[in-house]
Order: C-alpha cells, then sequence, then structure tokens
C-alpha cells in the first residue's frame, strides 16, 4: 500500500512538473506582452448592419487591427465578439467589442484624433448600424 501510494506521488509530482514547464516555456513573455493600464479604458460595442456577412467581418476585422497596429497612443487593445451566454444578464446583441487602455484621458482624446482612427473610420463604419462607447478611469 505504501509503495503504491509513493508510486502514485511521484506520478503526480511529475505531471505537476511537466505542466508548469510546458505553461512557462509556451507562455507570453515580458516581451511580447503590453501591461494593462489601469488609469483610462476605452470600451466600444459594434452592431452591424449585416452581422451574419463574413466579407463585412473580415474587411473590418482587417481594417481594426490595421488602426491598432498604427496607433501611437493604444497600449493594449482586446478585439471580442460575444460567447453563446447562458445567463440573463449577459448581452450578447453586438457583433464586436474593442476594448483600447491608455495612460490618460488626454492620450485617449489623442488616440480620436490620429490619423490611423480616422482611416479605420472610413473604412469600415458602413458596416455597422450602431456604436455604443464606455469610457472609464481607474479608481485610484
Amino acid at each position: 500500500m505504501v509503495y503504491i501510494n509513493t508510486m502514485i506521488m511521484r506520478t503526480l509530482t511529475t505531471v505537476i512538473l511537466f505542466l508548469t514547464l510546458a505553461i512557462t516555456a509556451n507562455g507570453q513573455t515580458k516581451n511580447d506582452m503590453r501591461e494593462f493600464d489601469p488609469h483610462f479604458a476605452h470600451t466600444v460595442f459594434f452592431w452591424f448592419k449585416n452581422p451574419d456577412n463574413q466579407e463585412d467581418r473580415a474587411a473590418f476585422e482587417k481594417s481594426l487591427q490595421k488602426f491598432l497596429d498604427n496607433s501611437a497612443y493604444a497600449k493594449t487593445s482586446f478585439i471580442g465578439k460575444p460567447p453563446k451566454a447562458s445567463r440573463d444578464v449577459v448581452d450578447g446583441s453586438f457583433t464586436y467589442s474593442l476594448i483600447v487602455t491608455f495612460e490618460s484621458a488626454e492620450a485617449q482624446q489623442k488616440y480620436q484624433d490620429e490619423a490611423p482612427h480616422k482611416v479605420f473610420i472610413e473604412e469600415s463604419s458602413h458596416l455597422w448600424a450602431k456604436v455604443i462607447v464606455y469610457d472609464s478611469m481607474g479608481v485610484q
């Protein structure tokens, strides 16, 4: 009995060590991850005119990613789409969401006025029927 418990513990320890090494080796490093800035978050929800049109979706994603890649002010970004929610409090009616963080409200205003943002709006605004923006500042 003691021999079996020792074997189980060794096997469990080996598995945990292997998983820890695998996660560490394949995870993000500081060099390829930008830190979330808690000062100012800009959250945008888009409702498309034709939400099932795959060409519209591809064009939007390409334009949005190009914009974010060229923004001088956006520190971190997240592009999302609604999951299949099972709770009544979850609003999954939007087509895409965007969360962008900034070091300040002033940086977010500069982002609104920068050329890549204006190009994105010009390229993609014909795709959406509705946009709602929620801006928030971190609690200090």
